[in-house]
Protein backbone atom coordinates (compact mmCIF):
# COMPACT_ATOMS: atom_id res chain seq x y z
CA UNK A 1 0.00 0.00 0.00
CA UNK A 2 1.18 3.50 -0.80
CA UNK A 3 1.84 6.01 1.91
CA UNK A 4 -1.09 8.33 2.68
CA UNK A 5 -2.32 10.92 5.17
CA UNK A 6 -5.51 11.78 7.08
CA UNK A 7 -6.71 14.56 9.34
CA UNK A 8 -7.17 14.06 13.10
CA UNK A 9 -9.88 16.18 14.73
CA UNK A 10 -9.43 16.27 18.53
CA UNK A 11 -11.13 18.29 21.29
CA UNK A 12 -9.02 21.38 20.92
CA UNK A 13 -6.77 20.85 17.96
CA UNK A 14 -6.53 19.53 14.38
CA UNK A 15 -3.52 17.57 13.15
CA UNK A 16 -2.51 15.62 10.09
CA UNK A 17 -1.18 12.09 10.36
CA UNK A 18 1.26 10.69 7.79
CA UNK A 19 1.21 6.92 7.33
CA UNK A 20 4.33 5.46 5.66
CA UNK A 21 4.07 3.06 2.69
CA UNK A 22 4.21 -0.66 3.15
CA UNK A 23 6.84 -2.66 1.30
CA UNK A 24 6.78 -1.87 -2.41
CA UNK A 25 4.41 1.11 -1.98
CA UNK A 26 5.10 4.70 -3.00
CA UNK A 27 5.94 7.37 -0.42
CA UNK A 28 3.70 10.39 0.19
CA UNK A 29 4.03 13.16 -2.37
CA UNK A 30 4.28 16.64 -0.83
CA UNK A 31 2.25 18.02 -3.75
CA UNK A 32 -0.70 15.78 -2.86
CA UNK A 33 -0.60 17.01 0.73
CA UNK A 34 -0.47 20.67 -0.30
CA UNK A 35 -3.24 20.16 -2.85
CA UNK A 36 -5.49 18.54 -0.22
CA UNK A 37 -4.77 21.21 2.43
CA UNK A 38 -5.53 23.96 -0.07
CA UNK A 39 -8.78 22.24 -0.99
CA UNK A 40 -9.78 22.00 2.72
CA UNK A 41 -8.43 25.46 3.56
CA UNK A 42 -5.69 24.46 5.98
CA UNK A 43 -2.31 26.18 6.17
CA UNK A 44 1.12 25.12 7.37
CA UNK A 45 4.70 26.25 7.26
CA UNK A 46 6.14 24.66 4.11
CA UNK A 47 9.58 23.63 5.50
CA UNK A 48 7.86 22.03 8.52
CA UNK A 49 5.43 20.21 6.23
CA UNK A 50 8.29 18.95 4.05
CA UNK A 51 10.17 17.58 7.06
CA UNK A 52 7.06 15.77 8.29
CA UNK A 53 6.49 14.21 4.86
CA UNK A 54 10.13 13.14 4.63
CA UNK A 55 9.94 11.51 8.08
CA UNK A 56 6.82 9.64 7.00
CA UNK A 57 8.89 7.72 4.48
CA UNK A 58 10.20 5.66 7.39
CA UNK A 59 7.70 5.98 10.24
CA UNK A 60 4.29 7.34 11.12
CA UNK A 61 4.28 11.00 12.13
CA UNK A 62 1.75 13.61 13.21
CA UNK A 63 1.90 17.34 12.51
CA UNK A 64 -0.21 19.94 14.32
CA UNK A 65 -2.09 22.20 11.95
CA UNK A 66 -4.12 24.46 14.26
CA UNK A 67 -5.45 24.68 17.88
CA UNK A 68 -9.04 24.34 16.83
CA UNK A 69 -11.32 21.41 16.31
CA UNK A 70 -13.12 21.23 13.01
CA UNK A 71 -15.83 18.98 11.75
CA UNK A 72 -14.68 15.59 10.58
CA UNK A 73 -13.77 15.46 6.85
CA UNK A 74 -15.41 12.84 4.67
CA UNK A 75 -13.50 10.79 2.24
CA UNK A 76 -13.19 12.82 -1.00
CA UNK A 77 -11.52 12.89 -4.37
CA UNK A 78 -10.18 15.29 -6.95
CA UNK A 79 -11.45 14.79 -10.51
CA UNK A 80 -9.31 15.55 -13.59
CA UNK A 81 -10.80 15.42 -17.09
CA UNK A 82 -8.58 15.12 -20.17
CA UNK A 83 -8.71 17.97 -22.71
CA UNK A 84 -10.47 15.75 -25.26
CA UNK A 85 -13.20 14.93 -22.69
CA UNK A 86 -12.54 11.23 -23.16
CA UNK A 87 -10.97 10.30 -19.81
CA UNK A 88 -11.66 11.15 -16.16
CA UNK A 89 -9.13 10.45 -13.42
CA UNK A 90 -9.96 10.46 -9.71
CA UNK A 91 -7.42 10.91 -6.91
CA UNK A 92 -8.94 9.87 -3.58
CA UNK A 93 -8.04 11.31 -0.17
CA UNK A 94 -8.68 9.53 3.12
CA UNK A 95 -11.40 10.67 5.50
CA UNK A 96 -10.28 12.23 8.79
CA UNK A 97 -10.32 9.90 11.78
CA UNK A 98 -13.97 9.27 12.49
CA UNK A 99 -15.03 10.70 9.10
CA UNK A 100 -17.39 8.89 6.71
CA UNK A 101 -16.24 6.98 3.69
CA UNK A 102 -17.75 7.27 0.25
CA UNK A 103 -20.06 4.65 -1.21
CA UNK A 104 -20.24 3.51 -4.83
CA UNK A 105 -23.62 5.18 -5.25
CA UNK A 106 -22.30 8.51 -3.95
CA UNK A 107 -19.34 8.43 -6.32
CA UNK A 108 -21.51 7.64 -9.35
CA UNK A 109 -24.02 10.32 -8.35
CA UNK A 110 -21.29 12.90 -7.88
CA UNK A 111 -19.82 12.12 -11.28
CA UNK A 112 -23.26 12.63 -12.77
CA UNK A 113 -23.56 16.06 -11.14
CA UNK A 114 -20.31 16.96 -12.89
CA UNK A 115 -21.90 16.10 -16.23
CA UNK A 116 -20.26 12.69 -16.76
CA UNK A 117 -22.83 10.43 -18.37
CA UNK A 118 -20.80 7.92 -20.35
CA UNK A 119 -18.19 5.33 -19.56
CA UNK A 120 -18.26 5.31 -15.74
CA UNK A 121 -16.19 2.32 -14.64
CA UNK A 122 -18.29 0.63 -11.95
CA UNK A 123 -15.76 -2.19 -11.57
CA UNK A 124 -12.92 0.28 -10.93
CA UNK A 125 -15.00 2.05 -8.27
CA UNK A 126 -15.80 -1.26 -6.56
CA UNK A 127 -12.13 -2.28 -6.67
CA UNK A 128 -11.14 1.00 -5.02
CA UNK A 129 -13.75 0.64 -2.27
CA UNK A 130 -12.50 -2.88 -1.50
CA UNK A 131 -8.80 -1.93 -1.60
CA UNK A 132 -8.53 1.77 -0.96
CA UNK A 133 -5.41 3.26 -2.48
CA UNK A 134 -5.13 6.98 -1.75
CA UNK A 135 -3.20 9.69 -3.57
CA UNK A 136 -3.16 7.57 -6.76
CA UNK A 137 -4.79 8.69 -10.00
CA UNK A 138 -7.39 6.15 -11.07
CA UNK A 139 -9.07 6.06 -14.48
CA UNK A 140 -12.64 6.21 -13.22
CA UNK A 141 -14.52 6.98 -16.47
CA UNK A 142 -13.68 6.68 -20.13
CA UNK A 143 -15.60 7.68 -23.25
CA UNK A 144 -16.01 5.48 -26.29
CA UNK A 145 -13.61 6.54 -29.05
CA UNK A 146 -14.92 6.54 -32.60
CA UNK A 147 -13.94 3.60 -34.77
CA UNK A 148 -12.20 5.02 -37.81
CA UNK A 149 -13.36 3.60 -41.09
CA UNK A 150 -11.17 2.59 -44.02
CA UNK A 151 -10.90 4.34 -47.36
CA UNK A 152 -11.99 2.41 -50.38
CA UNK A 153 -9.23 1.59 -52.85
CA UNK A 154 -8.69 -0.17 -56.13
CA UNK A 155 -6.16 -2.97 -56.43
CA UNK A 156 -4.83 -3.10 -59.98
CA UNK A 157 -3.65 -6.49 -61.20
CA UNK A 158 -1.28 -5.04 -63.78
CA UNK A 159 1.73 -2.75 -63.84
CA UNK A 160 0.60 0.88 -63.61
CA UNK A 161 4.10 2.41 -63.53
CA UNK A 162 4.66 4.06 -66.89
CA UNK A 163 8.23 4.95 -65.90
CA UNK A 164 9.24 1.30 -65.54
CA UNK A 165 12.53 0.64 -67.29
CA UNK A 166 13.58 -2.41 -69.35
CA UNK A 167 15.24 -5.28 -67.51
CA UNK A 168 19.04 -5.26 -67.75
CA UNK A 169 20.95 -8.52 -68.06
CA UNK A 170 24.10 -9.22 -66.06
CA UNK A 171 26.26 -8.37 -69.08
CA UNK A 172 24.55 -4.99 -69.45
CA UNK A 173 22.38 -5.86 -72.43
CA UNK A 174 18.62 -5.34 -72.47
CA UNK A 175 16.30 -8.33 -72.04
CA UNK A 176 13.79 -7.58 -74.79
CA UNK A 177 11.60 -10.47 -73.73
CA UNK A 178 11.06 -8.99 -70.23
CA UNK A 179 10.71 -5.28 -70.79
CA UNK A 180 8.37 -4.56 -67.86
CA UNK A 181 6.73 -1.89 -69.99
CA UNK A 182 3.67 -3.52 -71.48
CA UNK A 183 0.98 -5.22 -69.41
CA UNK A 184 -0.49 -7.96 -71.57
CA UNK A 185 -3.86 -9.48 -70.69
CA UNK A 186 -5.97 -12.34 -71.92
CA UNK A 187 -9.71 -12.71 -72.22
CA UNK A 188 -11.13 -13.45 -68.78
CA UNK A 189 -8.21 -11.95 -66.83
CA UNK A 190 -9.17 -9.94 -63.74
CA UNK A 191 -7.76 -6.45 -64.25
CA UNK A 192 -8.76 -4.70 -61.02
CA UNK A 193 -10.45 -5.38 -57.71
CA UNK A 194 -12.40 -2.73 -55.83
CA UNK A 195 -12.14 -2.83 -52.06
CA UNK A 196 -15.15 -0.84 -50.80
CA UNK A 197 -14.86 1.75 -48.08
CA UNK A 198 -15.66 0.70 -44.52
CA UNK A 199 -17.63 3.41 -42.70
CA UNK A 200 -16.59 4.24 -39.17
CA UNK A 201 -18.65 4.06 -35.98
CA UNK A 202 -19.54 7.12 -33.90
CA UNK A 203 -17.90 7.50 -30.53
CA UNK A 204 -19.16 9.22 -27.37
CA UNK A 205 -17.27 11.36 -24.89
CA UNK A 206 -17.76 11.50 -21.10
CA UNK A 207 -20.56 14.04 -21.46
CA UNK A 208 -22.57 11.99 -23.94
CA UNK A 209 -21.56 14.04 -26.96
CA UNK A 210 -21.28 12.11 -30.22
CA UNK A 211 -17.86 12.00 -31.89
CA UNK A 212 -17.86 11.48 -35.60
CA UNK A 213 -15.06 9.43 -37.19
CA UNK A 214 -13.14 10.89 -40.10
CA UNK A 215 -14.86 10.70 -43.46
CA UNK A 216 -13.80 7.79 -45.64
CA UNK A 217 -12.97 7.96 -49.31
CA UNK A 218 -15.34 6.31 -51.74
CA UNK A 219 -13.91 5.00 -55.00
CA UNK A 220 -15.54 3.80 -58.19
CA UNK A 221 -14.28 2.08 -61.30
CA UNK A 222 -13.54 4.08 -64.42
CA UNK A 223 -12.96 1.98 -67.51
CA UNK A 224 -13.26 1.90 -71.28
CA UNK A 225 -14.29 -0.66 -73.88
CA UNK A 226 -13.40 -4.36 -73.89
CA UNK A 227 -13.89 -4.54 -70.12
CA UNK A 228 -16.71 -6.07 -68.07
CA UNK A 229 -17.68 -5.17 -64.52
CA UNK A 230 -18.93 -7.97 -62.27
CA UNK A 231 -22.51 -8.00 -60.98
CA UNK A 232 -21.38 -7.05 -57.49
CA UNK A 233 -19.36 -4.19 -58.98
CA UNK A 234 -16.12 -5.32 -57.35
CA UNK A 235 -14.03 -6.63 -60.25
CA UNK A 236 -13.11 -5.66 -63.81
CA UNK A 237 -12.45 -8.42 -66.33
CA UNK A 238 -10.92 -8.21 -69.80
CA UNK A 239 -13.18 -9.31 -72.66
CA UNK A 240 -10.36 -9.57 -75.21
CA UNK A 241 -6.72 -10.49 -75.59
CA UNK A 242 -4.61 -7.37 -75.68
CA UNK A 243 -2.81 -5.06 -73.29
CA UNK A 244 -4.08 -3.02 -70.35
CA UNK A 245 -3.02 0.36 -69.02
CA UNK A 246 -4.16 3.01 -66.56
CA UNK A 247 -4.64 6.50 -67.97
CA UNK A 248 -5.77 9.30 -65.63
CA UNK A 249 -7.40 6.78 -63.31
CA UNK A 250 -9.25 4.99 -66.10
CA UNK A 251 -8.55 1.38 -67.13
CA UNK A 252 -8.21 0.77 -70.83
CA UNK A 253 -7.80 -2.50 -72.70
CA UNK A 254 -6.64 -2.30 -76.29
CA UNK A 255 -7.07 -5.39 -78.33
CA UNK A 256 -3.93 -6.29 -80.24
CA UNK A 257 -3.53 -6.78 -83.96
CA UNK A 258 -0.91 -9.47 -84.60
CA UNK A 259 0.78 -9.81 -88.02
CA UNK A 260 3.82 -11.74 -89.19
CA UNK A 261 5.44 -8.98 -91.26
CA UNK A 262 4.51 -5.54 -92.49
CA UNK A 263 5.14 -5.73 -96.21
CA UNK A 264 3.23 -6.06 -99.47
CA UNK A 265 1.03 -8.72 -97.91
CA UNK A 266 -0.36 -6.30 -95.32
CA UNK A 267 0.27 -2.84 -96.68
CA UNK A 268 0.32 0.09 -94.27
CA UNK A 269 -1.38 -0.55 -90.96
CA UNK A 270 -3.56 1.87 -88.98
CA UNK A 271 -5.18 0.37 -85.91
CA UNK A 272 -7.23 1.60 -82.93
CA UNK A 273 -5.48 -0.72 -80.47
CA UNK A 274 -1.94 -2.10 -80.24
CA UNK A 275 0.02 -3.77 -83.01
CA UNK A 276 2.41 -6.69 -82.67
CA UNK A 277 4.67 -7.68 -85.54
CA UNK A 278 6.22 -11.11 -85.09
CA UNK A 279 8.66 -10.53 -87.91
CA UNK A 280 9.96 -7.40 -89.64
CA UNK A 281 8.69 -4.04 -90.88
CA UNK A 282 10.03 -3.38 -94.34
CA UNK A 283 11.04 -0.16 -96.10
CA UNK A 284 8.36 2.34 -97.20
CA UNK A 285 5.64 0.85 -95.00
CA UNK A 286 4.05 2.49 -91.97
CA UNK A 287 2.24 1.54 -88.78
CA UNK A 288 -0.05 3.89 -86.84
CA UNK A 289 -1.45 2.59 -83.56
CA UNK A 290 -3.50 4.21 -80.80
CA UNK A 291 -1.85 1.78 -78.40
CA UNK A 292 1.66 0.28 -78.47
CA UNK A 293 3.72 -1.08 -81.33
CA UNK A 294 5.84 -4.19 -80.66
CA UNK A 295 8.16 -5.50 -83.36
CA UNK A 296 9.98 -8.75 -82.61
CA UNK A 297 12.21 -8.47 -85.64
CA UNK A 298 13.88 -5.56 -87.46
CA UNK A 299 12.47 -2.26 -88.71
CA UNK A 300 13.89 -0.90 -91.95
CA UNK A 301 13.17 2.48 -93.57
CA UNK A 302 9.59 2.56 -92.29
CA UNK A 303 7.49 4.92 -90.18
CA UNK A 304 6.02 3.89 -86.84
CA UNK A 305 3.67 6.18 -84.90
CA UNK A 306 2.22 5.08 -81.53
CA UNK A 307 0.10 6.79 -78.89
CA UNK A 308 1.79 4.41 -76.44
CA UNK A 309 5.25 2.79 -76.56
CA UNK A 310 7.35 1.50 -79.44
CA UNK A 311 9.45 -1.61 -78.81
CA UNK A 312 11.78 -3.09 -81.42
CA UNK A 313 13.45 -6.28 -80.24
CA UNK A 314 16.13 -6.47 -82.95
CA UNK A 315 16.57 -2.78 -83.70
CA UNK A 316 16.10 -0.41 -86.61
CA UNK A 317 18.17 0.50 -89.65
CA UNK A 318 16.22 3.44 -90.96
CA UNK A 319 18.30 3.89 -94.14
CA UNK A 320 18.00 7.65 -93.66
CA UNK A 321 14.23 7.60 -93.99
CA UNK A 322 12.97 5.58 -91.03
CA UNK A 323 10.91 7.40 -88.41
CA UNK A 324 9.75 6.42 -84.91
CA UNK A 325 7.31 8.62 -83.00
CA UNK A 326 5.85 7.63 -79.63
CA UNK A 327 3.81 9.47 -77.02
CA UNK A 328 5.22 6.97 -74.54
CA UNK A 329 8.72 5.43 -74.58
CA UNK A 330 10.93 3.94 -77.28
CA UNK A 331 13.04 0.84 -76.66
CA UNK A 332 15.12 -0.65 -79.46
CA UNK A 333 18.12 -2.99 -79.71
CA UNK A 334 19.85 -0.42 -81.90
CA UNK A 335 18.96 2.70 -83.90
CA UNK A 336 20.88 3.39 -87.10
CA UNK A 337 20.26 6.09 -89.70
CA UNK A 338 16.86 6.76 -88.16
CA UNK A 339 14.83 9.54 -86.61
CA UNK A 340 13.14 8.87 -83.26
CA UNK A 341 11.00 11.10 -81.06
CA UNK A 342 9.47 10.12 -77.71
CA UNK A 343 7.47 11.99 -75.09
CA UNK A 344 9.00 9.60 -72.51
CA UNK A 345 12.47 8.06 -72.50
CA UNK A 346 14.48 6.32 -75.24
CA UNK A 347 16.60 3.25 -74.47
CA UNK A 348 18.92 1.48 -76.90
CA UNK A 349 22.18 -0.46 -76.88
CA UNK A 350 23.65 1.70 -79.66
CA UNK A 351 22.72 4.77 -81.69
CA UNK A 352 24.48 5.42 -85.01
CA UNK A 353 24.05 8.44 -87.27
CA UNK A 354 20.50 9.12 -86.09
CA UNK A 355 18.37 12.06 -85.01
CA UNK A 356 17.05 11.28 -81.54
CA UNK A 357 14.80 13.45 -79.36
CA UNK A 358 13.30 12.48 -75.97
CA UNK A 359 11.34 14.57 -73.50
CA UNK A 360 12.64 12.31 -70.75
CA UNK A 361 16.13 10.79 -70.80
CA UNK A 362 18.17 8.83 -73.31
CA UNK A 363 19.93 5.70 -72.04
CA UNK A 364 22.62 4.06 -74.19
CA UNK A 365 24.74 2.49 -71.45
CA UNK A 366 24.11 -1.23 -72.00
CA UNK A 367 26.50 -3.91 -73.24
CA UNK A 368 27.66 -1.98 -76.32
CA UNK A 369 26.40 1.42 -75.29
CA UNK A 370 27.71 3.87 -77.88
CA UNK A 371 26.45 7.00 -79.63
CA UNK A 372 28.26 7.70 -82.86
CA UNK A 373 27.32 10.38 -85.35
CA UNK A 374 24.05 12.26 -85.64
CA UNK A 375 22.30 14.28 -82.95
CA UNK A 376 20.87 12.98 -79.67
CA UNK A 377 18.72 15.31 -77.55
CA UNK A 378 17.02 14.84 -74.18
CA UNK A 379 15.38 17.09 -71.62
CA UNK A 380 16.95 15.69 -68.45
CA UNK A 381 19.96 13.46 -69.11
CA UNK A 382 21.87 11.30 -71.57
CA UNK A 383 23.61 8.21 -70.19
CA UNK A 384 26.09 6.57 -72.52
CA UNK A 385 29.05 4.20 -72.38
CA UNK A 386 31.01 5.45 -75.41
CA UNK A 387 30.41 8.87 -76.95
CA UNK A 388 31.67 9.93 -80.37
CA UNK A 389 33.95 8.03 -82.70
CA UNK A 390 37.65 7.45 -83.16
CA UNK A 391 37.01 8.10 -86.86
CA UNK A 392 35.75 11.61 -86.07
CA UNK A 393 32.10 11.18 -87.05
CA UNK A 394 30.13 14.35 -86.31
CA UNK A 395 28.37 13.61 -83.04
CA UNK A 396 26.19 16.09 -81.16
CA UNK A 397 24.56 15.42 -77.80
CA UNK A 398 22.24 17.96 -76.23
CA UNK A 399 20.35 18.23 -72.93
CA UNK A 400 18.58 20.91 -70.92
CA UNK A 401 15.49 21.90 -72.83
CA UNK A 402 12.69 19.69 -74.14
CA UNK A 403 13.79 19.15 -77.75
CA UNK A 404 10.24 19.50 -79.06
CA UNK A 405 9.75 22.71 -77.10
CA UNK A 406 13.05 24.05 -78.37
CA UNK A 407 12.10 23.12 -81.93
CA UNK A 408 8.73 24.84 -81.55
CA UNK A 409 10.39 27.94 -80.10
CA UNK A 410 12.67 28.16 -83.13
CA UNK A 411 9.68 27.62 -85.44
CA UNK A 412 7.65 30.36 -83.74
CA UNK A 413 10.56 32.79 -83.83
CA UNK A 414 10.94 32.17 -87.55
CA UNK A 415 7.19 32.67 -88.17
CA UNK A 416 7.14 35.92 -86.21
CA UNK A 417 10.20 37.18 -88.12
CA UNK A 418 8.62 36.31 -91.49
CA UNK A 419 5.31 37.98 -90.61
CA UNK A 420 7.10 41.12 -89.46
CA UNK A 421 8.99 41.24 -92.77
CA UNK A 422 5.69 40.95 -94.65
CA UNK A 423 4.25 43.82 -92.61
CA UNK A 424 7.27 45.98 -93.46
CA UNK A 425 6.36 45.67 -97.14
CA UNK A 426 2.58 46.13 -96.63
CA UNK A 427 2.54 49.10 -94.26
CA UNK A 428 4.25 51.64 -96.59
CA UNK A 429 1.76 50.83 -99.37
CA UNK A 430 -1.21 51.28 -97.03
CA UNK A 431 0.28 54.51 -95.65
CA UNK A 432 0.74 55.92 -99.17
CA UNK A 433 -2.83 55.02 -100.11
CA UNK A 434 -4.17 56.68 -96.96
CA UNK A 435 -2.26 59.89 -97.79
CA UNK A 436 -3.66 59.93 -101.33
CA UNK A 437 -7.21 59.54 -100.07
CA UNK A 438 -6.68 62.35 -97.50
CA UNK A 439 -5.42 64.58 -100.33
CA UNK A 440 -8.59 63.89 -102.32
CA UNK A 441 -6.91 61.72 -104.91
CA UNK A 442 -9.38 59.20 -106.27
CA UNK A 443 -8.21 55.62 -106.55
CA UNK A 444 -9.21 53.23 -109.31
CA UNK A 445 -11.45 50.23 -108.49
CA UNK A 446 -8.46 47.88 -108.90
CA UNK A 447 -6.40 50.02 -106.52
CA UNK A 448 -9.21 50.03 -103.94
CA UNK A 449 -9.52 46.25 -104.24
CA UNK A 450 -5.76 45.87 -103.79
CA UNK A 451 -5.77 48.15 -100.71
CA UNK A 452 -8.59 46.15 -99.10
CA UNK A 453 -6.71 42.88 -99.73
CA UNK A 454 -3.51 44.34 -98.24
CA UNK A 455 -5.38 45.63 -95.20
CA UNK A 456 -6.94 42.20 -94.64
CA UNK A 457 -3.47 40.63 -94.89
CA UNK A 458 -2.18 43.22 -92.38
CA UNK A 459 -4.91 42.23 -89.90
CA UNK A 460 -4.19 38.53 -90.38
CA UNK A 461 -0.44 39.03 -89.93
CA UNK A 462 -0.93 41.08 -86.76
CA UNK A 463 -3.28 38.44 -85.32
CA UNK A 464 -0.80 35.68 -86.19
CA UNK A 465 2.10 37.58 -84.62
CA UNK A 466 0.10 38.16 -81.42
CA UNK A 467 -0.93 34.50 -81.15
CA UNK A 468 2.59 33.25 -81.89
CA UNK A 469 4.15 35.67 -79.38
CA UNK A 470 1.75 34.47 -76.66
CA UNK A 471 2.63 30.84 -77.39
CA UNK A 472 6.34 31.71 -77.52
CA UNK A 473 6.22 33.46 -74.14
CA UNK A 474 4.45 30.44 -72.65
CA UNK A 475 7.06 28.05 -74.04
CA UNK A 476 9.93 30.23 -72.83
CA UNK A 477 8.50 29.98 -69.31
CA UNK A 478 8.42 26.16 -69.63
CA UNK A 479 12.11 25.82 -70.44
CA UNK A 480 12.88 25.86 -66.69
CA UNK A 481 16.30 25.56 -65.07
CA UNK A 482 18.78 23.60 -67.20
CA UNK A 483 21.42 23.39 -64.46
CA UNK A 484 20.20 19.93 -63.41
CA UNK A 485 20.63 18.49 -66.90
CA UNK A 486 23.75 16.42 -67.55
CA UNK A 487 25.46 13.98 -69.88
CA UNK A 488 27.14 11.00 -68.21
CA UNK A 489 29.80 8.91 -69.98
CA UNK A 490 30.65 5.59 -68.35
CA UNK A 491 33.45 4.80 -70.76
CA UNK A 492 35.18 7.06 -73.28
CA UNK A 493 34.30 10.32 -75.04
CA UNK A 494 36.23 11.01 -78.26
CA UNK A 495 37.56 14.35 -79.52
CA UNK A 496 35.32 16.27 -81.89
CA UNK A 497 32.13 15.43 -80.04
CA UNK A 498 29.94 18.49 -79.51
CA UNK A 499 28.21 18.75 -76.15
CA UNK A 500 25.32 21.21 -75.72
CA UNK A 501 23.53 22.08 -72.51
CA UNK A 502 20.71 24.55 -72.99
CA UNK A 503 22.18 27.52 -74.87
CA UNK A 504 25.90 26.82 -74.43
CA UNK A 505 28.15 24.20 -75.98
CA UNK A 506 31.67 22.86 -76.12
CA UNK A 507 33.65 20.61 -78.44
CA UNK A 508 35.64 17.89 -76.74
CA UNK A 509 39.33 18.45 -77.50
CA UNK A 510 40.87 15.23 -76.17
CA UNK A 511 39.85 11.79 -75.05
CA UNK A 512 38.32 11.47 -71.58
CA UNK A 513 37.10 8.57 -69.47
CA UNK A 514 34.37 8.20 -66.86
CA UNK A 515 33.16 11.79 -66.90
CA UNK A 516 30.03 13.86 -67.02
CA UNK A 517 29.20 17.18 -68.61
CA UNK A 518 27.27 19.86 -66.71
CA UNK A 519 26.44 23.53 -67.11
CA UNK A 520 28.38 25.65 -64.65
CA UNK A 521 28.55 29.45 -64.56
CA UNK A 522 27.33 29.78 -68.12
CA UNK A 523 29.70 27.23 -69.63
CA UNK A 524 29.73 23.50 -70.28
CA UNK A 525 32.20 21.85 -67.89
CA UNK A 526 33.61 18.35 -67.72
CA UNK A 527 33.38 16.84 -64.22
CA UNK A 528 34.31 13.49 -62.64
CA UNK A 529 31.78 10.71 -63.14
Amino acid sequence: MNGYFRLINEVNKTSIKFIPPSEGGKPIDINDVMEYMTMKEYSCDLPTLKRAVEEAAEKESVLLLENNKRFAERECYKLTISPDKMKAFAKFYAASEGGEELTAGEIVYDLGTKGIKCGIKQDVIEEFLQNREYCEEILIAEGVPPVQGKDGYIEYKFNTDKKAKPTLMEDGSVDFFNLNILSHCNEGDILAVLHPEEPGVDGENLFGERIKPADVKTVTFKFGNNIEKSEDGLTLTSLVNGHVELVDGQVFVSDMLVVENVDNSTGNIEYEGSVQVNGNVFTNFSIKAHGDIVVKGVVEGAELHADGNIIIARGMNGMGRGMLEAKGNIVAKFLENATARADGYITSESILHSQIMARGEVNVDGKRGFITGGRVCASSSINVKTLGSEMGADTIVEVGVDPQVKSRIAQLQKLIEEDNKSLQTILPVLKAATQKISQGIKLSPDQVKQIHALDLTRQQKNAAIKANEEELNGLMEQTGDPTQAQIKVKGMVYPGTKVCIDDVSMVVQKEAHYCRFVKERGDVKMAPY
